[in-house]
């Protein structure tokens, strides 16, 4: 069975639009994904969120993950705050299993976000969750959580992320998605 490492954010001083934190949405997400992984016959292991990030690279590389999941959600910048919208998924330049598994993420949820054409990818050398892990990574901003539609559409949707993100696990990984 695949085993894969989930990382949600944990960024909890990073406010939510209308309430909550970004770490605390992000894991609810995490958790809503469990008994899809499960019913998919897919092994995880979680973060611990009162770990740093530092820490949960390190236990990332401890393991012998299939791939590395980090799950975000995103903010505009100071002069831009609360106007962006849309999705980006991340993925390391170098690593071609990393940009699949991007790709899959990014192609599924252009069937969920309610605008396909504001979902990316983005190759990127910044991001420690995809420079420094060895499994294949991506991280997912799932929305702007600083945008007030963008935060509603996460809190709205929370089953329907973790669903399509764990089906897009189970395309990377080449097994049946299976909801419990």
């Amino acid at each position: 069975m695949p085993t894969i490492y989930l990382s949600p954010s944990l960024q909890e001083s990073n406010p939510f639009y209308g309430g909550g934190s970004e770490e605390y949405y992000m894991n609810l997400i995490a958790d809503a994904m469990e008994p899809y992984l499960r019913a998919s016959g897919i092994n995880f292991v979680r973060n611990n969120p009162e770990d740093s990030l530092t820490k949960t690279i390190a236990d990332s590389n401890m393991g012998n993950y299939d791939l590395h999941l980090a799950i975000h959600s995103n903010a505009s910048a100071a002069d831009r705050a609360g106007k962006a919208t849309g999705v980006q998924v991340y993925y390391y330049p170098s690593s071609s299993r990393g940009q699949r598994l991007a790709n899959v993420i990014a192609d599924n949820y252009k069937g969920l976000y309610p605008d396909p054409n504001k979902v990316v990818t983005i190759p990127t050398t910044s991001l420690a969750e995809v420079r420094r892990t060895k499994a294949p990574a991506a991280l997912v901003e799932v929305a702007f959580h600083d945008n007030p539609s963008d935060a509603e559409w996460i809190r709205e949707n929370i089953d329907g992320i973790a669903r399509n993100l764990s089906r897009s696990v189970a395309d990377y990984l080449g097994v049946p998605f299976v909801s419990p």
